[in-house]
């Protein structure tokens, strides 16, 4: 970072922990407004107009957009190879630090008024500074949790669902419920009970179990049987706790293949469905998953859509995006209209979202280090999901791709087929079936580039 953007970084004046729009974004409205198609204002919606009738939903009730607090607020664009280089006026180094989460608060709020976006997402963590002690920690986070309700009955934003940060703390090196010290397992434990009070206070939608560190990086010194026991035991206990405190939110655990870890517990939608049945969880927990997620466990986004679907375990999406050149968890935002065209299709599919909504956890490039770069990026990434909701709604209207999908399995719904799906068939009755037919030849094309033309003719 050159000194003159250091020196503008640091020199924030003390004015600002009253937080103004106009100070920390001149150059945005005070509401992002709708302007059609047609408009070339960047820092207006082109295609999501909220209250726009789509079937028998508006479009914000389709979508229900969140931001999540953690890329958005405490992102600085640090990585492995340099220092942060974000310009966040709203931060005062001289500060008290419980001041400055206050105010950083505020100004989120903000930023979600001025987008229209009826929802946020938050790590506990996030919100507010850890103290010297576990007691210390919980009460300031109470402090800013006193703040976020103030801004959320003055706005009347909701909370789309809470968790806890269980990998960041050294302490959680090993893993926070599979951790081979037992103490680290009760810290987490003690953060989750508080985090799930939270999560009653600000009436939130749904938590989320995110594996962080749950995983290992060699066999060779992991117990694999007992750290999943563990981890089932530790989920058990915070579902027992929501029961006891009255906390109704949908509870959801987010596949993730690597990173921190090089082997991740949940690591796909079919690996996390699996445990969750095997540990007795899969009335209480469905799946959180996320785009880029799926890219790094070498599956697309809607193959684990609809994977948890067809098992009744889909909940809620964080919508992003990874580099096909890259290798990480680069959390892009979203502005592929196929992509989002086949994540709102999937979900329209199974009704729509309940408790879950689409949630923008994807920050913007280390080199977009401006605030203004906030809104063009989640400007953009409304827009393209909108526009993947219309899409995906003239596609199911038409019924086209459907018909087009069942005409390709129709040998099941007669026949042989049908006395198959039923159970009228075994071994021994097909062996003869075939004895009969002499052999089984192909009935038609897969026609892949048919059904990606027929796509294509609704996005053009």
């Amino acid at each position: 970072m050159s000194d003159a953007v250091q020196d503008k970084a640091i020199a924030r004046p003390p004015a600002l922990l009253i937080p103004r729009r106009k100070l920390c974004f001149p150059e945005v409205p005070d509401r992002i407004p709708y302007e059609g198609p047609d408009s070339k204002n960047l820092l207006a919606f082109r295609i999501y107009n909220p209250m726009m009738q789509v079937g028998e939903k508006t479009m914000a009730q389709h979508l229900k957009f969140a931001v999540c607090y953690w890329h958005t607020m405490r992102g600085t664009g640090q990585d492995p190879f340099g220092p942060g280089t974000m310009i966040r006026p709203w931060e005062n180094a001289d500060a008290d630090p419980l001041e400055n989460a206050k105010n950083r608060v505020r100004v989120f709020f903000a930023i979600l008024e001025i987008l229209g976006v009826p929802y946020f997402t938050a790590h506990d963590r996030d919100l507010a500074p850890e103290g010297k002690t576990l007691a210390e920690t919980n009460a300031n986070l109470d402090a800013v949790i006193a703040v976020v309700k103030e801004e959320m009955a003055r706005t009347g934003i909701k909370c789309l669902w809470f968790t806890a940060n269980l990998f960041s703390n050294p302490r959680y090196m090993h893993g926070a419920a599979t951790s081979c010290n037992a103490d680290a397992f009760a810290y987490a434990a003690a953060q989750v009970k508080k985090a799930l009070e939270i999560a009653k206070e600000l009436g939130a939608e749904g938590y989320v179990f995110w594996g962080g560190r749950e995983g290992y990086q060699t066999w060779l010194n992991t117990n694999m049987s007992r750290e999943l026991a563990h981890l089932a035991q530790f989920m058990h206990m915070a579902v027992d706790y929501a029961k006891k405190i009255d906390f109704t939110g949908q509870f959801y655990f987010e596949p993730k293949p690597c990173e921190p870890t090089k082997h991740q517990y949940d690591f796909d939608a079919a690996a996390c469905i699996n445990f969750l049945r095997a540990y007795g969880l899969e009335k209480d927990v469905k799946l959180n998953i996320e785009t880029n997620h799926a890219t790094l466990a070498g599956h697309a986004v809607e193959h684990e859509l609809d994977y948890a679907g067809f098992q009744g375990f889909l909940g809620s999406v964080d919508a992003n995006t990874g580099d096909e050149l890259l290798g990480w968890d680069t959390d892009q935002f979203p502005t592929n209209v196929y992509l989002t065209t086949l994540i709102m299709l999937v979900f329209l599919k199974y009704g729509g979202f309940t408790s879950g909504g689409v949630n923008f956890d994807a920050k913007v490039r280390r080199e977009s280090f401006e605030p203004v770069d906030l809104f063009y990026a989640h400007i953009g990434g409304m827009d393209t999901f909108a526009k993947g909701l219309l899409i995906a709604t003239a596609i199911r209207s038409d019924g086209e791709l459907a018909r087009m999908v069942a005409e390709r399995y129709r040998s099941w719904d007669t026949g042989i087929g049908a006395a198959i799906e039923t159970g009228a068939q075994d071994f021994e009755s097909l062996e003869r079936y075939m004895l009969e037919q002499g052999d089984a030849e192909p009935n038609q094309s897969g026609r892949q580039e048919l059904f990606e033309g027929v796509l294509n003719r609704y996005i053009f």
